[in-house]
């Protein structure tokens, strides 16, 4: 099978498309011919050979965890009634961006019949993180809510959940493309955080007093100075890294003011104890609560150039690699 593989770790240039060992489905598993991947900008991260403390991942590797695509064939013990269905899920220990994986059969989510896979793929990794953030945050309703990198895959459905429960939503991202995208949104104010000061700016559409929620998806020093707005005793989620690191905050600063820290750990699936499925997310975009924005597709020859497209921040929203 054809599959875009990382040969080792370095910048875009290291993917290759390549002829890989197709994969079988053993217990619990099924075979996916793959149609459509998801891509985020951590996968970024780990070609460049960066968070190796969360992921055990060593060149040559076929990238790629979240598909779109049609089940093939069932593992020993599966139902034969998977085959044939139209399904999103994750493939196991990576390599989605190839023509076919393997997945946990018991992650696996049917599409319904009048959403399309694009749609689908597109809302799957994005919109269960943001329903995770939606369950660990308070309630929105009423709050001044800050949400950074508010331009990205995940920020637009912040935006929009947050606007959806009454909230008074300042977006910050970098541009005026991407402004008038947030502002597209849902959002009441938006700011252009590579202007010198603009957390005053932030500041000021609060009546200078500070937000009480924030959805920090930026890190580095944009993350610190969205931490500075945030008032006593609220709310920060230190999700994001596309800075070059996750948000630049004093722990004892934070407890000193009495300020809820939630980071990239409390968002790991393996440390919650959560009832938010796949089939949550879809239902919530059937629905209309979250749509996401997809930017642009790209072919699986262009993995790399769409790996470069999210380094330099050139996405308005999200994009999908087509396989097939």
């Amino acid at each position: 099978m054809r599959a875009a593989v990382v040969t080792e770790f370095g910048g875009a240039d290291v993917i290759e498309v390549r002829d890989w060992p197709e994969p079988v489905a053993g217990a619990g598993q099924v075979l996916v011919e793959i149609e459509l991947t998801d891509l985020i900008f951590v996968e970024t991260a780990i070609r460049k050979g960066e968070h190796g403390g969360f992921f055990d991942v060593k060149p040559p590797y076929v990238p790629g965890n979240s598909f779109g695509g049609t089940v093939r064939e069932v593992g020993p013990d599966v139902d034969e009634q998977w085959v044939g269905r139209r399904v999103i899920g994750r493939t196991v220990d990576f390599g989605a961006h190839a023509e076919f994986g393997v997945a946990a059969v018991a992650e696996l989510v049917e599409v319904p019949a009048d959403l399309s896979l694009e749609t689908a793929v597109a809302a799957a990794g994005d919109g269960f993180t943001t329903l995770l953030l939606e369950q660990l945050s308070p309630d929105l309703q009423g709050k001044e809510v800050l949400i950074t990198a508010a331009a990205g895959g995940m920020g637009v459905l912040l935006v929009q959940l947050a606007h959806k429960a009454g909230a008074h939503v300042v977006g910050a991202a970098r541009g005026r493309a991407k402004l008038d995208l947030v502002k597209a949104q849902g959002a009441d104010v938006v700011v252009d955080y590579s202007v010198d000061g603009w957390q005053k700016l932030v500041l000021e559409a609060t009546n200078n007093e500070g937000v009480d929620v924030a959805f920090e998806g930026a890190g580095g020093e944009l993350g610190a100075a969205a931490f500075s707005t945030v008032k006593d005793g609220d709310w920060f989620s230190a999700h994001g890294a596309p800075s070059g690191g996750f948000a630049r905050y004093d722990p004892a600063e934070a407890e000193r003011r009495g300020i809820t820290v939630k980071g990239i750990q409390d968002l790991r699936i393996d440390n919650l104890e959560t009832t938010i499925t796949g089939a949550d997310v879809l239902h919530r975009v059937s629905q209309g609560d979250l749509i996401p924005v997809i930017d642009r597709t790209f072919a699986l020859d262009q993995l790399g150039e769409a790996h470069t497209a999210i380094e330099t921040r050139s996405l308005l929203g999200k994009a999908l690699i087509r396989i097939r």
